[in-house]
């Protein structure tokens, strides 16, 4: 089942976002009020949201002034806006709003029927994004998994075939030892370098170990 997705409704009147509701209310998410632009910046540093309807006309930080704000910050500037406004409204204003990088524009009294297929839209889109999100990051994690044991494998092998050199150098040296006649300097020099080869090899495996 998809995790419902948050929805921001920014008005400055009560009434508009009881309305905004109850036409958005069959759709089953989360819908989040902001009685302000100040109210709408906050509620979206708080969670994620698939769309926000947002009221042009409101005192202070009108419904542009409060896109530009939403649009300036990394987190929130691919969030679509609806923007909601009364009759009236002029050409420049609507320059404003898509100037502004909004989604769309809807003009009071709106279709009901309207409103919400467009949000519905954007929530599945959100939700979409979402599982896709969740499905490269379970991925990852099992692609790191893969990774990590043949890692470990590695490891194991080298490790084993390290006992194998380390046994075959002890009975070399050994032969050395015990030899009837002085051992020729040249091999002497061989087995001491294998010795610090493996050393070497050693270091490196347990620097593998301890990556795993």
């Amino acid at each position: 089942m998809a995790q419902k997705a948050n929805i921001l409704l920014v008005d400055d009147r009560d009434e508009n976002l009881t309305a905004l509701e109850a036409i958005l209310a069959s759709l089953d998410q989360n819908l989040v009020r902001a009685s302000s632009g100040e109210g709408a910046l906050k509620a979206l540093l708080e969670d994620d949201f698939a769309v926000i309807l947002l009221d042009v006309m409101m005192p202070g930080m009108d419904g542009f002034e409060t896109a530009t704000h939403i649009k300036q910050r990394e987190k929130t500037r691919d969030v679509p806006i609806i923007f909601l406004t009364g009759v009236g409204v002029d050409r420049h204003q609507v320059f404003r709003g898509y100037a502004a990088r909004s989604i769309d524009y809807l003009t009071k009294p709106f279709d009901p029927w309207v409103l919400r297929s467009k949000v519905e839209v954007f929530v599945e889109l959100f939700q979409t994004k979402q599982r896709l999100r969740d499905q490269a990051r379970l991925l990852r994690r099992q692609l790191g998994e893969e990774t990590g044991s043949e890692t470990e494998s590695l490891t194991g092998r080298l490790s084993h075939r390290m006992a194998e050199v380390s046994t075959n150098l002890e009975q070399l040296r050994e032969l050395i030892v015990t030899a009837d006649r002085d051992p020729d300097p040249r091999t002497v020099e061989a087995v001491r370098a294998l010795d610090r080869s493996m050393g070497r090899l050693s270091t490196m495996v347990e620097s593998l170990h301890g990556a795993e």
